[in-house]
């Protein structure tokens, strides 16, 4: 939608998310609350920066220059001017050179071993604050997965990739996600997500479970990729009880067959390694299900 409202969307596409729009009373509220969040972002007043910006800054400057000068002018290219002006034999000043080089090493070497680093405060603050808006950051997801709008579910999903780590709550929402939500489009960018966290053995143990329980062939082919990504065994079994069901889509079975393959190889196969295809919501039936075997 923020293509379409942008009028990046390709003339096709335009056309078919606005005969869409027509018979859609769902994403006609959608669209119009997202155009109401902009013109309300767009009255925002842009903060003027402070009168006193400019003389800070100068101040500053005019300090660091008094600083500066006000070092010692010492430097080894002085001192090897000074030894080569002594009346000595070249190789003498080559090797003073090289001692005063190899001792000059060895001190700081040997300074910077024993020095204990501690964080300035503003590292510390900066620290602190990254804290805080990661945790903000989980406690937003945890909020909006949850909210009846697929859009924000979306969006909860997208603050995974802010996220340094991901805590046990944050996994837990995210997996009950994957395998209970009613949109697509959801599931299948809450598995991206969750397949960046699978060094995690909670996420990759969650993947594997979550195989049973989806229904929709999208996401079982987007599963059985990940499973051959992250090359996880445990996965084996319960892809050969999916694809004993008689009722399995045939695209879905291919797959299935071509990733059982590729795990028993230990190579994953030229088709799970590809980028995967970009699913857009408004684009789908919000029953994923149905949809989701129309489209294959």
């Amino acid at each position: 939608m923020i293509d379409y409202l942008n009028q990046q969307l390709p003339a096709a596409e335009q056309d078919a998310l606005r005969a869409h729009l027509a018979h859609c009373p769902a994403c006609q509220e959608e669209l119009e609350t997202m155009q109401h969040m902009w013109h309300t972002l767009g009255s925002v007043r842009v903060p003027e920066p402070s009168e006193n910006v400019r003389p800070a800054f100068y101040s500053m400057l005019a300090s660091y220059k008094e600083e500066q000068a006000a070092t010692s002018k010492f430097s080894l290219a002085g001192l090897r001017q000074w030894l080569q002006t002594l009346v000595l034999p070249r190789p003498v000043v080559q090797l003073a050179y090289s001692l005063c080089l190899v001792g000059v090493g060895l001190a700081a070497g040997w300074w910077l071993n024993t020095r204990k680093v501690t964080p300035s405060p503003d590292q510390q603050q900066l620290a602190s604050l990254s804290k805080q808006v990661e945790k903000m950051q989980q406690v937003m997801l945890l909020t909006l997965i949850e909210n009846p709008s697929a859009t924000e579910r979306l969006r909860a999903v997208s603050y995974t990739k802010e996220l340094s780590s991901a805590n046990p709550r944050v996994v837990e929402a995210l997996l009950s996600t994957l395998n209970h939500d009613e949109n697509v489009n959801v599931r299948l960018a809450t598995l991206e997500a969750l397949a960046a966290l699978a060094y995690d053995p909670a996420v990759r143990l969650g993947l594997v479970q979550a195989l049973p329980q989806q229904e929709s062939p999208l996401v079982q082919s987007a599963l059985a990729d990940v499973m051959v990504q992250l090359q996880d065994k445990r996965s084996v079994q319960p892809l050969r009880r999916l694809l004993a069901q008689p009722d399995l889509n045939e695209a879905v079975k291919s797959k299935i067959q071509e990733s059982l393959k590729s795990l028993s190889d230990g190579q994953p196969s030229k088709s799970s390694t590809s980028t995967p295809k970009t699913y857009h919501e408004t684009l789908h039936h919000p029953r994923p299900d149905r949809a989701a075997r129309t489209i294959v």
